[in-house]
C-alpha cells in the first residue's frame, strides 16, 4: 500500500471531522453574505414594508384600543354569504380564553386573544418519561399572528362562541374565531384538524374590507425537543454544532434552504416565490404550507434560550406578503416529525430538511437518494431483525464489501507499479532522449504486465472519491434519522441517538463532558490497529511519518468519538474492524515488492547499466 493509497485512506475521516466542524460555520457564513446583499438590494423596499405595517399605538397608554379594518371609516359593499352566521356584534369586553384540540398526531391550543396557537405538543417525540414534548419555545407569545395592512390582530380579542374548551377530534373538526371593528368590519379566522393528518387548514375570511398586504408573525419560536448535551465538545461538535439544528427552512421551488443567520435577516426579499416556510428542530419541523408558490418575503431574527446555554437558540419568522386582490388567507400549518418516508409522501421536498447537498453539483438529488437508499436498507434489517444495533452493523458491512472492490482494484494497480519501477527506470535511462520510444516502451510493458496506468496515477484517491459519498451518506443518515431516537442496541448502549454513557460520576472536560462511554475507546483501540496495519504495509513511507500517524489518527478519533452518538461510533467501530481484516487478506494476496526480484528484468550494458544503477 503506497503513500497514495494512505493519504485516500485518512482522506475520509479528515473530511467528515472537516465537515462536521466547518459546515455549520460555512452556512452561517453564507447565509449572513446572502442576507447582507438582499438587505444592500431592498434596503429601501424592506423600510417601506416595515413602515406600512406599523402598528398604530393607541392614545392612552393605559388602554389598547381595538384594531380598525381596512385602514378607513368608509364601509365597504363586499359581502360573503358563506360566512354571515359568523358575524358577530361587538362587544365592550371579551374574557380571555383557549381551546384545545387532540388528534392522533398532536395536542394544539388555541387562543382567542389573536385568534393564534399558544401551544403545540407532538405526540411522536415521548421522552424517557412517555410525557410528549411542547414544540412553541415561548407559549405567552405563541405563534401565527396575523396583521391586515395597519391592523395589528395580535392583541385582539375574538369571540369563540360557544366553542368547548377540549376538542378530541375523532374525524375532523373546526374551530372559528371572529373579530369585529368599530366600522362592523370582521376577520374570521379558523383552524381545520383530521384525526390523523399532519396538517391544520388555517382560513382567514375578511367581510367589509379588502387589505393589500398581511404579515404572519411568528414569535414564540420552536424549541427544541431533546436533552442537549452539556457541552458543544471539540468546535461545537456533539452539542449545538452538528447533531442538533435550529434552522430557517423554506422551498423556493429550485431547492430546499436550510440557514442560520445570526442576526435578523430578509430572505426571498428580490424575487422568487416560496413553497413553504418554517422552522426546524433536530427531529421536528413546522412550516407554514401554501396552496401554490406566493411571493412571500421571510423576516428572521435570532431568539436565545434564555435557560440554556448550549441550545444554539431559536428564530423568530414573519411572512409577508401582498393579496394581489383576494379577499381570503389560506394556508396548512405542517406538524412535521422528520420521519423520512412520511415526508417524501408529501411531494414537497420536506425530506430535504434532513439531508440536504449542494445544487450546484446536483448533489440535492443524487446524495439525498443516496441518503434515503441507506436509510431504507437500515430499516429493512430492522424489520427483520428489530434491532437497530444489528442493523448498522449489516448496512456497514454490505457498504464495505459493495466497496471492497475498488480499494483491492488501487492495490493492485499500485503494486503492480511498483514491481515495475526498476523497469520503469530502465527504460526511463535507455531512451531519455526520445520521449516517443520511452512513451511506445512503458506502455508496451503496462500492457505485456496487465496494468492500467491511469488507476496507478489517481492512487487511494480516485476509489476513495467513489466510496466517499455513501460513506458520507451513511454517516449523515445514522446523525439524523428519528428512528434511531431512543433506540437501544445491545449491553450498556440504550440510545443509539446518544454518547454510551455508562457512568456520569466521572467526566472528562470537552472530551467525555456527560460522563464516562466506552465506545470511543473501543474505537481508539480499532483506529489505532487500522493505522498500524496500513503503516506496517506500506514500507514506502517515511518511518518517523508512520509512527506519528499511528498515534494521531487515534487520539483524533476520541476527541471526537466521545460526543457523537453511539450508532455514529458504532459505525465507525465496524468499519475499522473491517478494514483490519480487509487490509490483512488483500496484502497476504498482493505482498510489498520490497525485497522482491522484478520479473523479466532487460539487461543494460556499459554507461546504460550505470545510469540505472544510480536511478536505482
Amino acid at each position: 500500500m503506497n503513500k497514495n493509497t494512505l493519504i485516500g485512506s485518512i482522506l475520509i475521516a479528515v473530511i467528515v471531522i472537516w465537515w462536521m466542524a466547518v459546515n455549520n460555520a460555512n452556512a452561517e457564513a453564507q447565509a449572513a453574505a446572502r442576507a447582507a446583499q438582499a438587505k444592500a438590494k431592498t434596503e429601501k423596499q424592506v423600510a417601506a414594508d416595515s413602515a406600512k405595517s406599523l402598528v398604530i399605538p393607541s392614545k392612552t397608554p393605559e388602554i389598547k384600543a381595538a384594531p380598525v379594518l381596512g385602514g378607513t371609516d368608509e364601509r365597504r359593499e363586499t359581502k360573503d354569504e358563506s360566512v354571515d352566521s359568523a358575524k358577530v356584534a361587538p362587544k365592550a369586553e371579551i374574557a380571555e380564553r383557549s381551546v384545545t384540540v387532540e388528534t392522533d398526531k398532536f395536542i394544539m391550543t388555541l387562543t382567542n386573544k389573536g385568534a393564534k396557537v399558544k401551544s403545540i405538543i407532538v405526540k411522536a417525540l415521548p421522552d424517557s418519561t412517555g410525557k410528549f414534548p411542547e414544540l412553541i419555545q415561548d407559549t405567552t407569545l405563541g405563534a401565527f399572528d396575523l396583521k391586515l395592512d395597519n391592523a395589528d390582530l395580535s392583541e385582539a380579542m375574538f369571540e369563540l362562541g360557544n366553542t368547548p374548551a377540549k376538542i378530541v377530534v375523532n374525524d375532523s373538526a373546526k374551530v372559528q374565531f371572529a373579530f369585529q371593528d368599530a366600522n362592523g368590519n370582521q376577520v374570521i379566522r379558523s383552524y381545520g384538524f383530521t384525526k390523523e393528518g399532519p396538517a391544520v387548514r388555517q382560513e382567514n375570511k375578511f367581510i367589509g374590507f379588502q387589505p393589500t398586504a398581511y404579515e404572519l408573525a411568528w414569535k414564540g419560536g420552536l424549541k427544541e425537543t431533546e436533552d442537549i448535551p452539556k457541552s458543544k465538545g471539540i468546535m461545537g461538535i456533539g452539542g449545538g454544532g452538528t447533531y442538533y439544528f435550529s434552522e430557517v427552512v423554506f422551498n423556493d421551488r429550485y431547492s430546499v434552504e436550510r440557514e442560520m443567520p445570526r442576526e435578523q435577516a430578509s430572505f426571498n426579499a428580490t424575487e422568487g416565490k416560496i413553497v413553504w416556510a418554517g422552522l426546524r428542530r433536530k427531529y421536528v419541523a413546522m412550516t407554514v404550507q401554501f396552496d401554490e408558490a406566493v411571493p412571500a418575503v421571510l423576516k428572521t431574527k435570532p431568539m436565545k434560550v434564555e435557560d440554556s446555554e448550549v441550545d444554539p437558540g431559536t428564530y423568530k419568522l414573519t411572512i409577508a406578503d401582498d393579496f394581489r386582490g383576494a379577499q381570503s388567507l389560506s394556508y396548512d400549518l405542517m406538524i412535521l416529525p422528520l420521519k423520512w418516508d412520511e415526508l417524501s409522501a408529501l411531494n414537497k421536498d420536506y425530506e430535504k430538511i434532513i439531508v440536504s447537498g449542494w445544487s450546484w453539483c446536483g448533489a440535492d438529488v443524487w446524495f439525498v437518494w443516496i441518503c434515503k437508499m441507506l436509510l431504507k436498507l437500515l430499516n429493512l434489517f430492522y424489520s427483520i431483525i428489530p434491532n437497530y444495533g444489528v442493523a448498522i452493523i449489516l448496512v456497514t458491512l454490505i457498504v464495505r464489501g459493495v466497496t471492497t472492490p475498488f480499494t483491492v482494484k488501487q492495490i493492485k494497480s499500485t503494486r503492480g507499479m511498483a514491481a515495475l519501477k526498476p523497469q520503469l527506470d530502465e527504460i526511463n535511462v535507455k531512451y531519455r532522449t526520445d520521449p516517443q520510444k520511452k512513451q511506445a516502451a512503458m506502455m508496451e510493458l503496462y500492457s505485456k504486465n496487465n496494468i492500467n496506468p491511469l488507476a496507478s496515477c489517481t492512487g487511494g484517491c480516485l476509489p476513495m472519491l467513489i466510496q466517499m459519498p455513501i460513506f458520507m451518506g451513511l454517516f449523515f443518515v445514522l446523525g439524523r434519522a428519528i428512528e434511531l431516537r431512543g433506540a437501544p442496541a445491545f449491553l450498556w448502549i440504550s440510545d443509539l441517538s446518544r454518547s454510551d454513557v455508562v457512568w456520569n460520576g466521572i467526566s472528562i472536560p470537552i472530551i467525555m463532558p456527560s460522563g464516562l462511554a466506552i465506545l470511543p475507546w473501543l474505537m481508539v483501540a480499532t483506529t489505532y490497529f487500522q493505522t498500524k496495519v496500513t503503516m506496517g504495509a506500506n514500507a514506502g513511507m517515511d518511518p518517523a511519518q508512520q509512527k506519528m500517524m499511528v498515534w494521531m489518527m487515534p487520539a483524533m478519533m476520541l476527541l471526537f468519538s466521545a460526543v457523537m452518538p453511539s450508532g455514529l461510533v458504532l459505525y465507525w467501530i465496524i468499519g475499522n474492524i473491517w478494514s483490519i481484516a480487509q487490509y490483512k487478506y488483500i496484502y497476504s494476496k498482493f505482498p510489498p515488492v520490497n525485497g522482491n526480484k522484478p520479473a523479466a528484468s532487460s539487461k543494460l550494458k556499459g554507461k546504460n547499466v550505470k545510469d540505472a544503477e544510480i536511478v536505482k
